[in-house]
């Protein structure tokens, strides 16, 4: 009865265990740590070499808001970059070491081990954001108060209006830090999920670490710009095509997620405000998709012989 209980798919602490291994096994490899290097180096480097803005009004989107773009752009190209490798190199790697035997010969559930795996990399991406995140706070809010302080003595001198100071400190405000700049990074983590899932369901079937690596961004970029394609096929489509044609791009609309719309870290970066709706929308559309291409993987990982 116990080694019945002990088969069920989707134990939490077999999951658990397995996640935190693989974090453990991430974050041992050297190459991540020269790319984590590599993203806290770049953003250093930013943050030290910011131009200076001699008038108030380059301030609202000058300075606070090049910070915020370089920032989460280095954020979003070492999540996906992460998401696409670290997923793609540890089920050959496991396979190379002979770990995955030892771990399905317990046994294991084939589930159990993709999810704890995948868990594991989004663990190690949620972290890594965190810390970036964490930074890129501190210095803008910095930032943010250093030139509040400049900008309210140089509008004094000039002698501005009670209201125009005003005016001039809440847009100050909200190009610094605000709560839609932490939406923006989690919608970075989000569409990571997605990518690592995807990148996990080519792993199960593929051969080659590289082939599972390139069209991993071939997804990404497909995604990236499935509405320009949509809208460009139905503006040059003719009347007898576009039923089936309709019906393809919906299918396409399935199985690949439309990117651009996690591009609410533009908005963020502008200092937009990101409503609340949006973000849960962006967090049921990556549970959809990272629940569908696990189960995939599970579905062709499972015929597999070991």
């Amino acid at each position: 009865m116990g080694k019945q209980r002990s088969n069920r798919w989707l134990q939490p602490r077999r999951v658990s265990v397995i996640a935190l291994n693989t974090f453990t096994q991430l974050v041992r490899m050297k190459v991540f740590y020269f790319l984590m290097i590599f993203a806290v180096i770049a953003l250093v480097a930013q943050f030290l070499d910011l131009p200076q803005y001699s008038g108030p009004e380059a301030v609202y989107t000058g300075e606070l808001e090049l910070l915020k773009g370089w920032c989460m752009g280095i954020m979003k190209l070492f999540a996906l970059v992460f998401a696409i490798a670290a997923t793609a190199l540890l089920l050959p790697k496991d396979v190379e070491d002979r770990t995955l035997y030892t771990i399905l010969a317990k046994p294991v559930p084939r589930l159990d081990y993709l999810v704890g795996k995948l868990l594991g990399v989004l663990l190690l991406i949620f972290v890594s954001l965190f810390l970036m995140n964490l930074m890129m706070t501190l210095v803008l809010g910095y930032r943010t108060s250093m030139l509040l302080d400049q900008q309210v003595e140089m509008a004094v001198a000039r002698e501005w209006s009670a209201q125009a100071i005003e005016s001039m400190k809440a847009d100050i405000r909200a190009q610094g830090v605000t709560w839609s700049v932490q939406g923006g990074v989690f919608a970075i983590f989000l569409q990571a999920s997605i990518i690592g899932s995807v990148s996990l369901l080519l792993s199960t079937f593929s051969t080659s670490t590289l082939f599972t690596i390139m069209v991993s961004f071939m997804t990404y970029l497909a995604g990236s710009f499935q509405s320009d394609a949509a809208e460009f096929y139905r503006a040059t489509a003719s009347a007898g095509t576009t039923t089936w044609g309709s019906i393809l791009m919906k299918c396409v609309a399935l199985l690949f997620p439309n990117y651009q719309l996690f591009n609410i870290t533009d908005a963020a970066i502008q200092g937009q405000s990101i409503a609340l709706s949006a973000v849960g929308t962006l967090t049921g559309l990556s549970l959809f998709y990272v629940i569908l291409y696990t189960l995939l993987s599970w579905f062709v990982f499972s015929d597999k012989e070991f």
